[in-house]
């Protein structure tokens, strides 16, 4: 996972409430098991329509998405958050989240900016012409013309994104303290690594 710091770019000023995972990304793409190309099928009911936000030149690679009120919503398919990132946002800006959604971003990289709808009118605003800026060290959003909005963060999230640490990678980090252990325990219990052992052996013949 890329380590999550400063998000700066263009976003997508898109608004919309209650936006459910089915439409960023419909069901039919929940076939696959891979997480690359669901960037095409992010928001295809939307992009079906002609002069749509997603497909407007203005906002091309955008890497924030300005949304409404429990965006994330619905199912807790996981390819939401797949989709968002095949298409290159790493940021979503917003009132409030489903909780599966926010958690499924987070594990996949992607930040989650909650914050009153007063600010995130304001963003929609300046997103029009501007850029916008996400700092995660000082748990900032500010924008060129001085709007500057703090949100809050689960300090434990915080870290990940910050250093870049999945699920995997917190378990890398304790390489040397499980290494510890297992060689503690092999001490204090040799039958378990005897049984580990054979059932090797077993699975080899």
């Amino acid at each position: 996972m890329d380590k999550v710091r400063i998000i700066e770019g263009r976003a997508y000023p898109f608004g919309a409430k209650n936006v459910d995972t089915d439409v960023i990304i419909p069901a039919a793409w929940l076939k696959t098991i891979t997480r690359e190309g669901l960037g095409r099928g992010a928001f295809e009911t939307l992009r079906a329509q002609e002069g749509n936000l997603f497909d407007d030149p203005h906002y091309k690679d955008s890497p924030i998405l300005i949304a409404g009120d429990n965006f994330g919503c619905g199912s807790s398919r996981e390819h939401a958050a797949w989709a968002l990132g095949d298409l290159g946002i790493q940021a979503v800006i917003a009132p409030s989240f489903s909780d599966i959604f926010s958690g499924n971003a987070f594990k996949n990289g992607i930040l989650t900016v909650v914050l009153p709808q007063e600010a995130v009118d304001r963003l929609m605003e300046v997103a029009q012409t501007d850029e916008i800026t996400i700092d995660l060290e000082s748990q900032t959003v500010t924008t060129p013309f001085q709007d500057r909005f703090t949100f809050e963060i689960d300090p434990f999230r915080k870290h990940c994104l910050l250093n870049g640490l999945d699920e995997i990678g917190l378990t890398l980090a304790r390489d040397e303290a499980i290494g510890a252990f297992e060689q503690r325990r092999g001490e204090a219990m040799p039958w378990i690594e005897r049984g580990t052992e054979n059932m090797a052996m077993e699975k080899q013949a």
